[in-house]
């Protein structure tokens, strides 16, 4: 890492065309930032506390980080990370040695989304202007602790620092949003919204289905044995969610199977699932409905509705059993959309006053099917490239096999979709860089003028992420 970062890293290395990227970066780079789907702890934001120290805030929360090293034989014990089911045997509890492995390792992200990100922070964010690696170990964790210590760097100074204007976490549908009642009560003007996710009451495979749906009735006063009363139940915890801030739900299926069953047959589907004795196609036929019944319940209440298919969660069985959720083991898996949409689709796909956004994991659908489908459904919105495609290659990508179908319009933007919250600044000057570096092919083959591509960059950037998701 040098002294400072290049000023045209990821523009074109065509002169001409590096000119107009830089050109139309320089009209967008100081825009707010709309973060409209992610996943930082509303807590840093609530109490306003001092981070605890370099690992727990760079290194934890990052499953990128946490995959490409136990890809390197590190297991997360090394790394401090302790099994669910307690046993600290093995687990490392040194920090500062905890943050030398990073470094002895962080050669193995080279070429990776993630050293640009970190180098990008360590410079920017920490002003840490020596290269990162064994030698200078002790040197970052000394500085990065100590500014921690300070006012300068608490969530809410740095919300400031970041040009944060809104950012979205995401909750369980159980979740009683203590930490967002204390945002709004604080008078802080910093806009934190939640994120409505019910995956642990909506997918029966979910391993906290069966007691998620007691608590569900508990809190909710509904009777969540019976089918209507576990729709009146979910529709109640829509409305919570929207009065503290929210205005989309996000769905983490594994498909993007839909379903719209007569009644009578959804009831019976839901009875059976809810006994535990469905097996693996009614289970899924299930999700499918509820697909279906989430996007009524948008058309009725406003909420914006995001599906994310195409994710083969927790692929390493063993590291999911004795680590669970979140840390590295989930791979992108064959997905489609044209046919499993269309029971969804068919009911409210010619609807404008309902907004539905579709990610994917299986890049091979951008074109063949996301594109084409955004491009005719008023309903439809592209997510951008999303998780393993969260990089130069992969949005450069996304933008050459959607946009001749589905144009900018029909897409939403960028949103980062991360835990790490230090990471935000970077990911989205990286996506603009990107955005810019596509424009300005296209002015460069004289397939747009330039005053329009400086306004499809502001749009991207700013205006369709505040729009797609009513911030």
């Amino acid at each position: 890492m040098s002294a400072r970062l290049n000023p045209n890293r990821y523009f074109p290395t065509d002169a001409t065309q590096r000119g107009i990227a830089a050109e139309l970066f320089a009209g967008i780079e100081k825009l707010p930032i709309i973060s409209p789907h992610g996943h930082t702890d509303p807590a840093w934001f609530a109490y306003d506390q001092p981070f605890e120290d370099a690992v727990s805030l760079l290194l934890w929360p990052d499953h990128y980080l946490l995959r490409l090293l136990y890809s390197q034989g590190m297991r997360l014990e090394m790394i401090g990370i302790a099994p669910l089911d307690g046993d600290k045997t093995g687990v490392e509890t040194d920090r500062r040695k905890i943050w030398r492995l990073l470094a002895e390792k962080y050669y193995i992200f080279r070429g990776t989304p993630c050293r640009a990100w970190l180098d990008h922070t360590f410079l920017e964010v920490f002003g840490l202007d020596r290269p990162f690696g064994p030698a200078t170990a002790d040197y970052y964790y000394d500085a990065i602790n100590e500014k921690l210590q300070q006012p300068a760097f608490r969530p809410r100074a740095l919300f400031a620092r970041f040009n944060i204007e809104a950012i979205a976490t995401t909750e369980h549908s159980l979740d009683p949003l203590k930490d967002h009642a204390a945002i709004l009560a604080s008078g802080w003007e910093g806009r934190v919204v939640t994120t409505f996710r019910p995956d642990e009451v909506t997918d029966p495979d979910h391993e906290l289905f069966a007691p998620s749906l007691v608590r569900l009735g508990e809190i909710t006063g509904e009777d969540t044995a019976s089918w209507k009363g576990y729709l009146k139940a979910i529709e109640n915890r829509r409305a919570f969610f929207r009065a503290h801030g929210a205005t989309a739900t996000d769905h983490g299926h594994a498909t993007a199977q839909t379903a719209n069953l007569p009644a009578a047959d959804a009831e019976a589907l839901f009875n059976a699932v809810r006994s535990g004795k469905s097996d693996a196609a009614q289970r899924e036929t299930f999700r499918g409905q509820m697909l279906t019944e989430m996007a009524r319940m948008s058309v009725e209440d406003g909420m914006v509705m995001q599906i994310h298919p195409g994710c083969w969660r927790n692929h390493n069985a063993q590291l999911y059993r004795r680590h669970g959720r979140n840390v590295g083991g989930d791979m992108p898996a064959v997905g489609g959309f044209m046919g499993q949409m269309k029971p969804l689709l068919d009911r409210f796909g010619n609807r404008s006053d309902f907004t539905l956004l579709l990610f994917t994991l299986d890049e091979t659908t951008y074109s063949r099917e996301l594109a084409p489908l955004a491009g005719h459904y008023p309903c439809l919105k592209l997510g951008p490239a999303w998780w393993f495609h969260d990089s130069p290659e992969g949005m450069m990508r996304y933008r050459r096999q959607t946009t001749e179908s589905a144009g900018f319009y029909n897409t939403a933007g960028f949103n980062d979709d991360t835990r790490a919250f230090f990471s935000i600044p970077a990911r989205h000057d990286l996506a603009r860089r990107i955005d810019c570096a596509y424009l300005a092919e296209l002015v460069a083959q004289g397939r747009l003028p330039m005053e329009e591509a400086a306004e499809v960059a502001r749009d991207l950037t700013y205006s369709l992420p505040k729009q797609v998701y009513k911030l």
